[in-house]
């Protein structure tokens, strides 16, 4: 690089730089400042055509060249009573964005202009932070102004005019103040190979850049590479930290899908697209080492591909993204298909159900030493980091208690409220979610509600679109094609890793990949992402007539199974919006933009074996969308409500109450219920205050 001119020189050249490129923006800052507007943002772009070597010398020594900027920002050509004296100068949009995770010192990042791209992951609030301190000594009144930086807080040693070491009293009205901030910033998901850990930088905010974004945005940050020392109780560690002086802050927009397909991925894409086998090549495509549940990952494919978010003309918002849910027994690939999921996802988040951070699943207000001291910040969950992707989220039924109550709102409004210590903030989630969940008691049990086998309100198991069961029941024939699936994909693994670590090995190349690709997917992983994006990226698909058709009559014809006045009520509109979203997406495979006949058809078929897995009343065979809806069927329902009525009539017979004996001999005669019914129902009206007994083996109604 040349000797650079004289500072003179250099401002002249920003102010010409002004004059050709800015002179606009300039006047409208002049209007607005400061109580509108504080700084002018200019473009790396603009300023590397006026001048390359001013442009990159601005990125090689940026807190020398912000102040010409600024200074050249006051000296600037404006109607007399405008001063832009405390106005910034914002650099933003540099050419190459750094990755989080490869900043080094060697690359000569510290101390030069980077941009870095990610979610902001916390953040706290905005609170004031002195520049410059006013001090008045006590014993002569003289002022004292001390600059004040990141470090420590700095008082005088010694009286300016007495010459004594105080004591001092700090004078808020003349001292200066401005607006801080502190943000985390993780890489997004979509950035990263499957498997890999998010890396995150610490960024101060500073002025009018504060306040601007919550946990859960996706940004790009500009600003100073800065590194800090830690320390370990009072002592400094050799190890540093890295951490950015924020200068410019974009939101990006909401279509964050940041993943290059160049032309080559689209011409393979469309052709994969036409193929009539499409569906069962996708399916097997997704975690080809499980063997099985064609069923379960025809629905996992649809969630990727999503159906379309609708907007209504008054304002409120139709999700697209579909929620699954898998319930099931130990060892069935449960969590194996969740993590294969979270490879191909373009966005993705994977956790467990027991949180992996103080945010939880959702979202908090969480107290920590992450700001200056410990002061409350806003931290982002597994959802809001999931936003536009997918939340793969294990062990389902072990999440935190404060996280039930805010997945209600997380899954059907797709945002998540905190309101916590002066903290009120609505993040959005729109994601899909797909969980998996153990039975209470170890082992699936078909003929008991699912209600009861799972530790899930109703309220939010409803708020799944699709919900399977993943069982083992023995079968010979099926386990024996499940063994030599189980064994060839060993083997495979086996001749794959000798192969690669035995010099000599006796399998050639041309038999491992023979072995490798009847197990390998049909789609590459890396592919199948990119065609994922592709069509969501392009395709809005919208109903045909025939579609609608095969949709109203699957949705009357199961009602209409519910039009007895005994009855359960067979299915709720809730279903009919999921077969909706499920047709779009299904359209979505083709990357087509119609959904048609056969979309409709092939996700009623889903639909109605997900209704035969979990809707159905085990007792009476019927389709019972209480079940889901409520947690118990109406059978169950009738049940307890005629044991209640049997215990009021009967406390009226015997003074103090239905004895035990009685209620069972009677609940048998009239109720047709056996001892182990009648005791499990007393046990439940006794839970919810239904019952209660004023001595032993005697019941009383409240």
């Amino acid at each position: 690089m040349a000797q650079a001119p004289q500072n003179r020189d250099l401002t002249e050249r920003f102010i010409e730089f002004y004059r050709n490129y800015y002179r606009e923006e300039i006047g409208k800052l002049a209007q607005q400042y400061p109580k509108e507007k504080r700084s002018l943002y200019i473009d790396y772009d603009d300023l590397y055509r006026f001048d390359a070597e001013l442009a990159d010398d601005y990125i090689t020594k940026p807190g020398q060249f912000q102040e010409y900027a600024e200074e050249a920002l006051r000296l600037f050509d404006l109607p007399a009573d405008v001063k832009l004296g405390q106005a910034h100068v914002r650099m933003r949009n540099l050419p190459e964005t750094v990755d989080i995770r490869n900043i080094r010192v060697n690359d000569d990042h510290i101390g030069t202009l980077i941009s870095v791209q990610g979610i902001v992951r916390k953040a706290t609030d905005v609170r004031p932070k002195i520049t410059e301190a006013a001090f008045e000594c006590q014993r002569c009144g003289t002022m004292s102004y001390i600059p004040q930086g990141d470090g420590g807080f700095q008082e005088p040693h010694e009286c300016q005019g007495c010459e004594r070491q105080g004591p001092f009293r700090i004078d808020f009205d003349q001292s200066n103040f401005i607006d801080s901030q502190k943000l985390r910033v993780q890489e997004s998901p979509e950035g990263l190979r499957g498997g890999e850990t998010p890396q995150s930088i610490d960024i101060n905010l500073s002025d009018d850049v504060t306040g601007k974004v919550t946990a859960g945005d996706h940004v790009t940050a500009v600003g100073i590479l800065h590194i800090e020392q830690q320390t370990s109780g009072n002592e400094k560690t050799p190890v540093f930290d890295y951490y950015m002086e924020g200068i410019s802050l974009t939101i990006e927009d909401e279509e964050f899908e940041d993943m290059e397909i160049s032309d080559e991925d689209v011409a393979e894409i469309v052709e994969l697209s036409n193929d009539p086998a499409i569906y069962e090549k996708m399916v097997e495509s997704v975690a080809p080492a499980i063997y099985g549940y064609e069923q379960e990952k025809m629905a996992m494919i649809l969630q990727l591909f999503s159906g379309v978010t609708k907007h209504l003309p008054d304002g409120s918002r139709i999700r697209g993204d579909l929620h699954m849910l898998l319930i099931g027994d130990p060892g069935t690939g449960k969590s194996q298909m969740l993590s294969y999921i979270r490879h191909i996802a373009p966005r993705s988040v994977y956790t467990s159900g027991k949180g992996s951070s103080s945010a939880g699943l959702t979202a908090a207000a969480v107290r920590d030493d992450f700001g200056d001291g410990q002061q409350w910040t806003l931290e982002a969950g597994a959802l809001v980091l999931a936003d536009k992707g997918i939340a793969a989220v294990d062990e389902l039924d072990k999440m935190r208690p404060e996280d039930r109550s805010a997945m209600h709102e997380g899954l059907e409004q797709q945002q998540i409220s905190v309101s916590k210590a002066g903290i009120n903030a609505t993040l959005k989630s729109r994601c899909s979610l797909l969980g998996a969940a153990n039975p209470k008691y170890g082992r699936f049990d078909q003929y008991e509600p699912i209600g009861e086998q799972i530790d899930l309100e109703p309220a939010l198991i409803s708020r799944f679109d699709l919900i399977f069961t993943v069982t083992d029941d023995p079968d010979p024939d099926e386990d024996s094609k499940l063994a030599d699936h189980i064994l060839k994909t060993n083997y495979a693994g086996e001749l794959n890793t000798q192969r690669t670590n035995v010099a000599n090995s006796e399998f050639t190349e041309q038999q491992v990949d023979a072995v490798t690709d009847e197990v390998a997917p049909t789609i590459d992983a890396e592919l199948l992402r990119k065609y994922i994006a592709y069509a969501k990226r392009t395709c809005y698909p919208t109903m045909t007539d025939e579609a609608k058709q095969v949709i109203r009559d699957f949705y009357v014809d199961f009602r209409a199974r519910g039009a007895d006045e005994d009855a359960p009520v067979p299915v709720t509109a809730r279903k009919l919006e999921a077969l909706v979203r499920l047709g779009e997406a299904s359209a979505r495979v083709r990357l087509s933009d119609k959904v048609t006949r056969e979309d409709a058809e092939r996700v009623t078929g889903i639909v109605e074996s997900c209704l035969r897995d979990i809707g159905m009343d085990p007792e009476t065979g019927e389709f019972d969308a209480d079940i889901v809806e409520t947690g118990r069927s109406k059978t169950q329902r009738d049940r307890i409500k005629n044991l209640l009525e049997l215990i009021r009539t009967m406390q009226e017979e015997y003074e103090e109450g239905a004895p035990h004996e009685e209620v069972l001999e009677r609940a048998n005669s009239e109720l047709n219920m056996d001892e182990k019914t009648v005791n499990d129902q007393l046990d439940k009206l006794k839970m919810k205050g239904d019952i209660y007994e004023p001595r032993g083996d005697v019941y009383r109604a409240t």
